[in-house]
């Protein structure tokens, strides 16, 4: 049996160790996803466009909308983090993601998603409660790591990403001071100032 484990992070660097850490573990890279905000273009800052097949489409964004890694699409096992891609998430803006969750939420248009996090989170068996929570936490700035992991290990594998996870009530709790009640993807995405201060509340 199948358990889904979400843990959101303050940064990309803590959120890339744990991906890490559930491929050491053993988890198939083509289980896991990561989602992370890039307001403040932290990623791709002269990062030269990778189109190995010449389609025109840069195959890290194809392989994020599918939910395979270009390792993965190219016959490699780089792991996870080698098929990150740049897209949009309404109310987020933009992020830099890969992983079968990003799949969920682009439907079949790769490279961009439609579907919104929300719905992927929720549809991938997240509790709607935490689901706004970890879209939010997003938005804010944070990176989200999703994976579908055997229910035999999911309490050991859970215990190790909580170690630099930041928990959901704590983000409820200090989200809902400001008037925060759940996500809305409507909403203007923060800008690079923005996300920049957030982070610095959880660094």
């Amino acid at each position: 049996m199948t358990r889904i484990i979400s843990k959101l992070y303050p940064s990309y660097e803590r959120a890339q160790a744990a991906v890490r850490d559930l491929e050491a573990a053993g988890v198939p890279s083509g289980d896991i996803s990561i989602v992370a905000n890039n307001a403040d273009g932290w990623y791709g800052n002269g990062t030269k466009r990778v189109d190995r097949n010449a389609d025109g489409v840069d195959d890290r964004a194809e392989a994020a909308g599918t939910g395979a890694g270009i390792g993965a699409t190219m016959g490699g096992a780089a792991g996870l983090l080698a098929g990150l891609g740049l897209l949009a998430i309404p109310g987020v803006g933009p992020v830099v993601a890969a992983g079968w969750l990003v799949a969920t939420a682009a439907g079949a248009a790769a490279g961009g998603i439609t579907g919104g996090i929300l719905g992927a989170l929720t549809q991938a068996g997240v509790s709607e409660e935490d689901a706004h929570v970890y879209a939010e936490g997003v938005r804010r700035g944070g990176a989200l790591v999703t994976a579908r992991v055997d229910d035999r290990n999911a309490s050991q594998l859970e215990a190790t990403l909580e170690r630099s996870a930041l928990r959901p009530d704590t983000l409820r709790t200090n989200y809902g001071k400001s008037g925060w009640k759940s996500f809305d993807a409507a909403a203007k995405p923060y800008s690079a100032e923005e996300v920049r201060r957030e982070r610095s509340l959880y660094q």
